[in-house]
């Protein structure tokens, strides 16, 4: 392992864990402003998750380059691999969520006749599918190349189960697309918000437990 880990990996991957913690409890609280299960998320609650999912996904990309630098050089390909795939999940939700929080809140935007099409997270829709790309199918395959790079017992273990699960599980959403059931697609929900920020947490962890050593 490459020695002297910068203390912000361990850091942003606690942050990951904590932000993910506080996504959880705005979206509670949405939910339970709702008078019906099919209406919106309305404001504040919408803007801080969207807000919190742009800052979760940055903060996910900035890990991961803690776990590449963690990685053995025999590992390299997979750390790197891995690294390339959260970075495409991270881009690619910043902009979606951007979008949403400043073109799609305009009133010329509104006025669209396909309005719903475009910004809407009702399925189908351009964001919503873009949203799967991120987080069902590139966070997953990301999650399952990291799981790679850890190859020895102990906490890497726990680390390693719980990334196939959160890259499994993120995958296994796909299967609502061509069935067209979003419900399905919920369960790749439970694996990049869910189980993700408990592996990064303890990524955080492990990377922290190097540098002790290291010291």
């Amino acid at each position: 392992m490459i020695n002297n880990f910068p203390m912000p990996y361990q850091f942003t991957c606690r942050l990951v864990f904590g932000f993910g913690l506080v996504y959880a409890a705005v979206t509670t609280l949405g939910l339970l402003t709702l008078e019906s299960p099919d209406d919106p998320i309305g404001n504040p609650y919408f803007t801080l998750m969207e807000l919190l999912s742009i800052l979760i996904s940055l903060l996910m990309a900035i890990s991961m380059v803690g776990v590449h630098q963690y990685a053995a050089k025999e590992e390299k390909f997979y750390s790197l691999t891995a690294l390339a795939l959260i970075w495409l999940t991270s881009c690619i939700t910043s902009v979606v969520h951007f979008l949403i929080l400043t073109v799609g809140h305009t009133p010329e935007a509104h006025q669209l006749s396909n309005y719903s099409f475009f910004f809407s997270f009702k399925w189908p829709s351009v964001v919503y599918a873009l949203d799967v790309l991120a987080w069902d199918l590139f966070f997953g395959l990301s999650m399952l190349f990291t799981s790679k790079v850890l190859k020895k017992g102990g906490l890497e273990r726990k680390v390693k189960l719980l990334l196939l699960l959160s890259g499994t599980l993120s995958l296994v959403g796909l299967i609502g697309l061509p069935l067209q059931n979003m419900q399905i697609r919920n369960i790749g929900i439970v694996g990049y918000a869910v189980v993700g920020p408990f592996a990064f947490l303890l990524m955080g962890i492990l990377i922290g437990r190097q540098n002790q050593i290291q010291d």
